[in-house]
């Protein structure tokens, strides 16, 4: 095969990989941006905002240290969510029910029927699990959206790379004779004697 030809299929795959990079990027840019204003949206609309700063709430020690920076903010975003989630409604809830989950509460009630206390508790664990579980959703969502983002970054910067690599095979694939061989000595070169 002609080195001129390998050349030029190794080039134009450089340019093929580099225009597929370059619309990988672009979707995961999109696909970021999708996830991160879904979210926002989703979020907003549920009017939930941080204890203020100072406030009662805020200076309990299993909630400040994770909520403070977020102090009187609206919860717009999966890092947030997830904060109020972990730091805020679960503590919450531990409190209130003596650390047992939903599950454990449900059974303590249908043990005993008449218990008020034991199916009040069982509601407030089922819809404190249930806002819990909706804000961690919105995390992870948030967090896939930053991921394609970074992937978007890296598409990007692949693809300029293997541009740069292609312009260079172009230029290089001009100073190759025509009639080079692959794998045979390049002109001037010393071909061994045989005896």
């Amino acid at each position: 095969m002609r080195r001129r030809t390998l050349d030029a299929l190794l080039t134009t795959g450089g340019l093929i990989v580099a225009v597929v990079l370059l619309v990988a990027g672009g979707l995961l840019t999109w696909a970021s941006n999708f996830v991160a204003d879904n979210v926002s949206t989703q979020l907003s609309t549920q009017q939930i905002f941080f204890p203020e700063t100072g406030s009662e709430q805020l200076n309990d020690p299993a909630v400040q240290p994770h909520l403070e920076k977020y102090a009187g903010q609206q919860l717009l975003t999966g890092d947030q969510a997830r904060a109020y989630a972990d730091h805020y409604i679960k503590v919450h809830l531990d409190e209130a029910t003596g650390g047992k989950s939903y599950s454990e509460l449900s059974n303590i009630s249908r043990a005993n029927p008449t218990d008020e206390k034991a199916a009040g508790l069982v509601q407030l664990a089922f819809r404190g699990e249930t806002l819990r579980g909706l804000l961690l959703n919105a995390y992870a969502f948030g967090t896939m959206g930053k991921i394609a983002g970074y992937a978007a970054w890296a598409a990007f910067g692949g693809s300029l790379g293997m541009l740069a690599l292609t312009l260079l095979g172009f230029r290089h694939l001009r100073r190759v004779p025509v009639e080079e061989e692959v794998g045979a000595p390049a002109r001037g070169a010393a071909v061994p004697a045989t005896a």
